[in-house]
């Protein structure tokens, strides 16, 4: 009788602890961490629920929306961006959810915003936060963040900016001409 409940209260133990960040306190915690620091208290945030399915953790009340880190991928990276570039975040989530290609779900997109049919903004902003989870604290060490300007169609030319980077930390202009044109951000680590 012992044997059974020791193997059981090892199972559980091992899964609590596992799951603890996966809590929805911990991913609104650390999803924030992606936004500037004005916006993280009323920022909308997406997570992962128990079944791995991303849900609305947190309704927001500002312009920014954060996304968690998903727990099915390895590594730690949260996200943050404004809330006009939802529909088209969410519409890659979708093409993606339906197994369709990096490619698939770049030609869909720009197909889409072309014709009017997806709403993409003018120009907004993206921020991607990358870090080392420490698995003793929970807490994410050695934070990295870069940032993304979106400026659909924009090209090297209206912006005067290289389409790869020329040094550290130097700004350049990714998917020029299209509807996914966007200034990388990428400040030098240290």
């Amino acid at each position: 009788m012992k044997l059974p409940f020791l193997l059981f209260s090892i199972l559980v133990t091992g899964i609590s602890c596992g799951q603890e960040k996966q809590t929805s306190d911990w991913q609104i915690k650390t999803a924030v961490l992606a936004a500037p620091e004005k916006f993280r208290d009323n920022a909308m945030v997406y997570g992962y629920d128990e079944y791995g399915k991303l849900t609305v953790l947190r309704k927001g009340t500002n312009q920014y929306i954060c996304l968690a880190d998903d727990p099915n991928q390895e590594g730690f990276q949260a996200a943050a961006y404004h809330k006009d570039l939802d529909p088209f975040m969410q519409r890659g989530r979708e093409l993606k959810a339906q197994g369709k290609s990096f490619k698939e779900r770049f030609d869909i997109r720009e197909e889409e915003v072309k014709s009017g049919k997806l709403k993409m903004p003018d120009k907004t902003t993206l921020f991607v936060l990358h870090g080392t989870l420490n698995e003793e604290t929970n807490e994410v060490e050695d934070q990295y963040l870069r940032y993304v300007v979106y400026i659909p169609y924009a090209t090297e030319e209206s912006t005067g900016l290289p389409a790869a980077a020329i040094g550290k930390g130097h700004p350049w202009i990714m998917d020029p001409g299209t509807h996914r044109a966007h200034i990388m951000i990428s400040p030098a680590k240290n």
